[in-house]
């Protein structure tokens, strides 16, 4: 989801600065012990008194050498999941979108767009109760996830309709409106450190019934409170 450290030297001594072999006793030598030195040629330098293991012994080291170990990282070397993850959003929040940075004849800033409601499930839906009447369509959906610490992005839909008196409660929707069309809503949000509160950046684009057909963008600032069982 990185790290990689190395920090192993490798280093080489060459021990080889004796001219020749001394003069050899007429004694027939003793067997050296397992954990005496051995005299072993040493390239371009002679001799070197390195300890050389016999071969059963450098069979048994290559063996343990080549052995899978087990390596402990500690929690303290780097953040997990958890950690990085900071306040979370799942939840029920109530939620204030007002527009900013719209050109005419575009809403003025500090316009209400919505107000409501809405829940941020753990499986990474959500669900909106907006301040919408509901023959315009008040409740809509969409999916999240985190984008970085306590930051989050959602993909909302909402199907929006309009109120018309003239049109027939048996027309399409119920107590006289027409469709309209399906509305895009994007934000990417950011809990503070209390995990009560959010704000971020929201863009809403209107659709014609088409789905293709933009009718309408707005953009402005979302903020959320949480609403807890308490």
């Amino acid at each position: 989801m990185k790290w990689t450290r190395s920090a192993l030297l490798l280093g080489a001594a060459c021990l080889c600065f004796v001219p020749g072999l001394l003069a050899q006793s007429v004694k027939t030598p003793a067997a050296p012990s397992r954990n005496s030195p051995r005299m072993v040629p040493d390239a371009g330098c002679g001799y070197s008194s390195v300890p050389v293991p016999a071969p059963q012994e450098r069979g048994q080291r290559e063996k343990q050498a080549n052995r899978p170990s087990l390596v402990f990282i500690s929690a303290h070397e780097g953040q997990g999941p958890e950690e990085d993850a900071g306040p979370s959003i799942v939840g029920l929040w109530h939620f204030v979108m007002t527009a900013k940075g719209n050109e005419p004849p575009g809403p003025p800033d500090g316009a209400v767009i919505d107000s409501g409601y809405v829940t941020w499930h753990s499986d990474g839906t959500e669900l909106m109760n907006s301040g919408r009447a509901p023959t315009t369509g008040s409740f809509c959906m969409g999916v999240w996830k985190q984008a970085g610490r306590s930051t989050y992005k959602l993909n909302h839909y909402a199907l929006a309709w309009a109120w018309d008196p003239v049109t027939p409660a048996t027309g399409p929707g119920t107590g006289g409106a027409d469709f309209v069309g399906p509305a895009n809503i994007r934000e990417v949000i950011t809990v503070d450190h209390t995990g009560d509160h959010y704000q971020g950046t929201f863009t809403l684009t209107q659709y014609a019934a088409d789905g293709t057909t933009v009718l309408a963008a707005v953009t402005g600032t979302v903020t959320g409170t949480r609403i807890t069982a308490d």
